[in-house]
């Protein structure tokens, strides 16, 4: 795997995500009580031997950079880096970042400078645990220009992705992008041919793009310097492409989730949880997810009611009920709160006690969850001071609203606290 780079695509704006994206980039998006979204690629990027790691962003990156020069430092004896690259503004290019392919296009002059034969363009915004080199192996023994990593999916949610037929041969002949009706029906392929069996042939009859793709190095910088107009890879240079040059697809037939939506991110977040086997696990020594190596005290536990939870380091849980939930590190729950079906990403810091007496003396909120607080179906992103006898509860069932002075936004059903958020004491949400 010398010889390939990856290239991890940071997104743009995040809107999608917001307000979790307010104060920082998407891949920087805290996840799974101590991990980052950027952790997820770069992890399975080193696990697979891969240690040449640019990501690329635009919005918000300090965090992010903050979080990559703490977690990533390969030694001086390979040339293994991961490397932030932020959009700049130059005298052949003036523009931000256009689209995916557009912020490939604008550093090539830094791709081409390393001896490597493929690139592995890959997303940030994805949780899955994959072997890059058994996909990276079938685009070689293929003999590929462009080999795209797809998942197999039912008539159910096939009209939410961008679809393709393939031939007998793997090749990838048409796309289509979110289907639906007589059009969804022609994009119908045997997927036998990629490995499944007949019977979940059937039953998963389309294929869908899961935004990760290994380029032949020559292929990509002729693509991307010949039409310049062309600024995103999956609804523009790939279906171009697939005419003039041997594009395959390789499955990969495990779980994946795009969460890029904050009801994806709410729910991929809480089935962590699940028993006994959650649908992607961090448990795995095999292929171990990486993050920033904190030095934490352990969480304790007074005299608490937990089930099916996750508890990250350094908390301080007094008296309370949590269930079905992830709490962040540093997360601070006082007595006689209840967390039930909720997402806490904690604290950057701890307060000492004297401020968080001092704070109680003067009627200002300390960080963390205040007395006999209720929070039900909610994100409570980091730093959030919320007071005592507070209802998050979303008790109108509403499904969209900002209140970005109040300190929250509805998505989806799912009331999402934001960072450094005051919420005083005996508010009802």
């Amino acid at each position: 795997m010398k010889k390939v780079l990856s290239i991890i695509l940071g997104g743009g704006a995040g809107t999608r995500l917001y307000p979790l994206t307010k104060l920082r980039a998407k891949p920087a998006v805290p996840v799974a009580g101590k991990y980052r979204l950027i952790d997820i690629p770069v992890s399975n990027c080193i696990n697979s031997e891969i240690f040449k790691i640019y990501v690329l962003t635009q919005f918000n990156s300090a965090s992010l950079n903050r979080h990559i020069a703490r977690t990533y430092n390969f030694t001086g004896f390979n040339e293994g880096f991961v490397e932030v690259l932020a959009a700049q503004q130059t005298p052949e290019n003036p523009n931000w970042f256009q689209g995916t392919a557009d912020a490939v296009r604008q550093y090539l002059w830094l791709m081409e400078e390393w001896d490597v034969e493929e690139y592995l363009i890959l997303s940030g915004d994805h949780l899955y645990r994959m072997d890059y080199r058994q996909f990276i192996q079938r685009h070689r023994d293929t003999g590929a220009d462009i080999t795209l990593s797809v998942i197999p999916i039912d008539e159910r949610r096939a009209s939410d992705f961008g679809l393709m037929k393939i031939d007998d041969s793997g090749r990838v002949i048409d796309f289509s992008e979110k289907p639906k009706g007589e059009a969804l029906t022609q994009m119908q392929v045997d997927t036998s041919v990629l490995g499944l069996t007949k019977e979940q042939a059937k039953q998963q009859p389309y294929i869908a793009s899961m935004g990760i793709y290994v380029f032949k190095k020559e292929v990509l910088f002729k693509l991307l310097r010949e039409g310049t107009e062309r600024t995103d890879f999956g609804k523009e240079i790939i279906p171009d492409a697939s005419k003039d040059y041997n594009v395959q697809a390789y499955l990969f037939d495990d779980y994946w989730e795009d969460i890029g939506t904050i009801e994806a991110f709410y729910h991929a977040n809480l089935a962590l949880t699940q028993q006994p086997q959650p649908p992607f696990s961090f448990y795995d020594e095999h292929a171990p997810i990486y993050t920033r190596a904190r030095y934490l005290p352990p969480t304790k536990l007074l005299d608490c009611q937990i089930t099916e939870s996750i508890i990250g380091e350094g908390c301080i849980l007094k008296n309370c009920r949590i269930q079905h939930s992830v709490l962040g590190v540093r997360s601070r729950i006082e007595s006689g709160c209840v967390i039930e079906e909720s997402l806490l990403m904690g604290a950057d810091f701890y307060q000492a006690s004297v401020e968080r007496q001092s704070n109680l003396i003067e009627n200002d909120i300390p960080v963390g969850i205040g007395i006999d607080t209720i929070i039900r179906g909610a994100i409570i992103d980091k730093n959030a001071r919320i007071g005592h006898d507070v209802k998050i509860i979303n008790k109108d069932n509403v499904q969209e609203a900002e209140r970005e002075n109040q300190g929250f936004y509805i998505r989806s059903g799912i009331v999402v606290v934001l960072k450094n958020a005051v919420i005083p004491d005996g508010t009802i949400i």
